[in-house]
């Protein structure tokens, strides 16, 4: 591996180990958890969260994977572009998936100051105790997905789903 010490960037350089090879039981485990997680959610809040946590992750793999499936369920180009800047970008999402943003901002980046109250009020009263459940998981899952690919090594663009 090398490193670029300029923009604290890190390149992998050799292949690392397939995952869903390597640890079976937990790769379907974790398949499993995403599936269940995604249960009942909008399809199109699915994949700005995934998304969102993949852009704070730095994960090229999951973003590149999460936008090609939202444009394939229909999301628009402005959208994609706005979710990083989700903030000033107000207008081009709902209350609702503003509030499942905020959340995944936090839960994202934990350990900075964790899951604020007023954050998961604000997610609490758009979402009703399932659903906030299911939005929870999903933001974990999509967490675990972009450690796995980050540290095995994923090319974006060689989506082996």
């Amino acid at each position: 591996m090398t490193t670029n010490t300029s923009t604290n960037s890190t390149h992998v350089t050799a292949p690392r180990l397939d995952f869903g090879t390597s640890a079976p039981k937990a790769f379907r485990a974790l398949v499993a958890f995403d599936a269940a997680a995604r249960e009942g959610i909008d399809p199109a809040l699915v994949e700005l969260i995934q998304i969102r946590s993949s852009h704070l992750n730095h994960c090229a793999y999951c973003l590149h994977m999460h936008t090609n499936d939202a444009r394939k369920a229909g999301e628009s180009e402005d959208r994609l572009h706005m979710v990083a800047v989700w903030r000033e970008a107000r207008h081009f999402f709902t209350e609702r998936e503003r509030a499942a943003l905020a959340l995944t901002d936090a839960m994202t980046l934990i350990a900075d100051a964790g899951v604020p109250d007023d954050v998961y009020a604000r997610a609490a009263a758009q979402f009703d105790e399932r659903e906030l459940a299911q939005v929870l998981a999903l933001i974990c899952t999509i967490n675990t997905w972009n450690r796995v690919a980050l540290s095995t090594g994923k090319v974006a663009g060689t989506d082996e789903r």
